[in-house]
């Protein structure tokens, strides 16, 4: 039996306004699977119910694939493609595969021959990195950065020289509710013309992005970060 397709099907950001967020054709293909592995089964079930899935949920089939998911089950959550079934590949939020532990399976897949199709949809990174008038031919995603001093400090000012030196975007997370320690990390340990973008809330109703200067910032009302998703842009121009 033909293998099955890998879709990677971008869920939204947050709000409730899919069809400003994802295209027909998607809703219509996570619509159409009764196979996923997602990063949590509860939140990927309500996902699926707001996508409008004519399938009752009890009838799918959903295996979790997450930080805690030791290489030796990917296999399993392999077998289904292998099989013939398709496979609809879902995280958390945003984009499978980028910054989620869904490349582990997409690489899997492609090692044995198994089609992937990633499919359109909300990416913080690349959304933020649009909205920051940073370099974007140039630039890095970083993850997280240290959430403890003085490795946090010393991660920052590596990034800001690494922007100057090679003249591109470093783009970096934060747990939520680390957000304003970051930021004021942020203000502490750069240099007053570096440009830092911040975008809270993408996609959704509270959606807000500023771009400005370190001293801008320092001037500036903070905004509110805690418990808010985030994406940070450094640019040292």
């Amino acid at each position: 039996m033909n293998s099955g397709t890998l879709y990677l099907i971008p869920v939204p950001l947050g709000g409730d306004r899919l069809d400003h967020i994802l295209p027909a054709d998607v809703i219509a293909t996570a619509c159409r699977l009764t196979h996923f592995v997602v990063e949590d089964a509860k939140t990927a079930r309500a996902m699926l119910k707001t996508l409008g899935t004519p399938h009752p949920l009890r009838s799918l089939t959903l295996a979790e694939l997450n930080e805690h998911t030791p290489e030796s089950a990917l296999a399993a959550l392999l077998a289904p493609l292998l099989a013939g079934h398709d496979v609809g590949l879902m995280s958390e939020a945003g984009c499978p595969g980028v910054a989620d532990p869904g490349a582990n399976l997409v690489r899997l897949a492609h090692a044995h021959g198994v089609r992937v199709c990633p499919l359109v949809g909300p990416s913080s990174i690349l959304l933020a990195l649009m909205a920051a008038g940073a370099n974007g031919q140039q630039f890095r995603f970083n993850g997280y950065l240290p959430a403890q001093e003085p490795a946090r400090t010393e991660a920052i000012r590596r990034l800001e020289q690494d922007s100057a030196r090679q003249r591109q975007a470093e783009i970096f997370i934060e747990t939520p509710y680390r957000n304003d320690a970051l930021l004021g990390a942020l203000l502490a340990a750069c240099r007053p013309g570096t440009q830092l973008t911040v975008a809270r809330d993408l996609t959704t109703p509270q959606e807000w992005i500023a771009s400005r200067s370190i001293t801008q910032w320092r001037n500036a009302e903070r905004p509110q970060l805690h418990r808010h998703p985030a994406v940070f842009v450094l640019y040292a121009v």
